[in-house]
C-alpha cells in the first residue's frame, strides 16, 4: 500500500529544491539553459540506499564500483563550460550513476556515455528506459579510447581525471567542438579544463580546481 504525500512533505520538497537552485546559482552556475536542465532532472532519482536523503545536498556522493556521483555544482559548472546546442552531439565519458548524462539529454539531441563497468550501465540504461530519456545511448566500453564509430562528435564531456587531454577524444572532437576535462596527476592537484578545436589546432583554458576518480583504461572488474 502506498502512503500518500502529505502537505508537510510537498512543502520540504519544494523547499529541498528550491534550496538545490539556489545553491548552484550561488556556485556560479548561471546559464539559463543549463539551469533549467538541472531543474528537470530530480538527483534523488539516481541515489538510492543510504545516501538517499542526502540527494538535493551539494555534496559527491558515493556509488557502486569506487565511484561517486558528483556534486550538483560541479555538474552544473561542467555542463556550463559545455555550452551544448540543441543540434549537438555528445559524447560523456564515465556514465557513474546517469545524473550527468540525464542533464546533457535536456539540452543537446544526442547523448552518448559510455562506462568501463557493466554494474554501472546496466542499472543506468533501466532507469532512462523508465524515465523516457529516449536520447541517450548507454555503453559499457573503455572510455578512455571514445566512440570512434560515431565520431565526431560536437561535444565532449569526461567526468574522470587524465594526465592529460585524452589524445583519441581530441582527435574525436569536430572543429569547433569543445571538451570539458578534469585534469591532474593525483585525486589532490586536478584542474577542470575547457577545450576547443580550432582550424589551427586547440585552445585549453583552465576552470577551477577539481577532484575527480583518475580515468583508467580498460574493462571493470564484474
Amino acid at each position: 500500500m502506498t502512503t500518500p504525500m502529505t502537505d508537510d512533505q510537498d512543502t520540504t520538497d519544494a523547499e529541498r529544491k528550491m534550496q538545490f537552485m539556489y545553491t548552484l546559482r550561488s556556485k556560479g552556475v548561471r546559464d539559463v539553459r543549463t539551469l533549467t536542465a538541472m531543474e528537470k532532472v530530480d538527483r534523488g532519482q539516481f541515489i538510492t540506499g543510504h545516501f538517499a536523503d542526502r540527494a538535493y545536498e551539494d555534496m559527491p556522493l558515493p556509488i557502486a564500483c569506487g565511484q561517486t556521483i558528483s556534486q550538483p555544482s560541479v555538474v552544473g559548472l561542467m555542463t556550463q563550460a559545455l555550452n551544448v546546442s540543441p543540434r549537438d552531439k555528445v559524447l560523456e565519458v564515465g556514465t557513474g550513476s546517469g545524473y550527468q548524462a540525464a542533464v546533457l539529454s535536456h539540452l543537446a539531441r544526442r547523448v552518448y556515455t559510455i562506462d568501463r563497468h557493466a554494474r554501472l550501465t546496466r542499472p543506468v540504461r533501466k532507469l532512462f528506459e523508465t524515465y523516457d530519456y529516449t536520447n541517450i545511448t548507454v555503453l559499457t566500453g573503455d572510455g578512455s579510447f571514445g566512440l570512434p564509430e560515431q565520431a565526431p562528435f560536437d561535444r565532449i564531456l569526461v567526468t574522470a581525471a587524465a594526465e592529460d587531454p585524452p589524445g583519441p577524444l581530441l582527435a574525436q572532437l569536430r572543429e569547433g567542438g569543445i571538451m570539458v576535462v578534469p585534469v591532474g596527476q593525483s585525486d589532490a592537484v586536478q584542474s577542470l579544463i575547457k577545450v576547443t578545436r580550432t582550424p589551427e589546432g586547440f585552445d585549453y583554458e583552465e576552470l577551477l580546481p577539481v577532484r575527480f576518480v583518475p580515468l583508467i583504461e580498460g574493462m571493470g572488474q564484474e
